[in-house]
């Protein structure tokens, strides 16, 4: 069921069981770049964030941010079109998308960490222009 108002992004409570499940069985790359970067970030990042019928890996509220992180279960013409999909319907919503494979984040977390921070900068920008 969503529940929406002027103040809040869809969100479907039914996915709330799901949600515990991910943010218990997080990925290394998830858990990699929660405790190494986002959990203590400036910019309050959630775990495992429910907009409309989607779950996201990470989400700032503030800034309108959220990130994904895509392993193998991603390949494939069908899950790439899910997820192409996935990403125009969040961003009709003003939720811009930062997605980033495993190894992007296992073998060269500080690259990461920069896309990121440009990624926050652009999302300032949009909320203060």
């Amino acid at each position: 069921m969503f529940v929406q108002s002027k103040k809040f992004i869809p969100y479907n409570s039914r996915l709330n069981l799901n949600v515990k499940k991910l943010r218990h069985n997080m990925t290394v790359a998830e858990k990699k770049l929660w405790y190494e970067f986002l959990r203590g970030h400036r910019y309050r990042f959630i775990r495992q964030k429910v907009i409309g019928n989607y779950i996201l890996d990470f989400y700032c509220q503030k800034l309108k941010l959220g990130i994904e992180i895509d392993g193998e279960t991603h390949l494939g013409n069908k899950n790439e079109e899910y997820d192409k999909n996935r990403t125009r319907e969040l961003e009709k919503l003003g939720i811009k998308i930062l997605r980033f494979w495993n190894d992007d984040i296992l073998e060269g977390l500080g690259e990461v960490e920069s896309i990121i921070e440009n990624g926050i900068k652009k999302a300032l920008l949009v909320k203060e222009g």
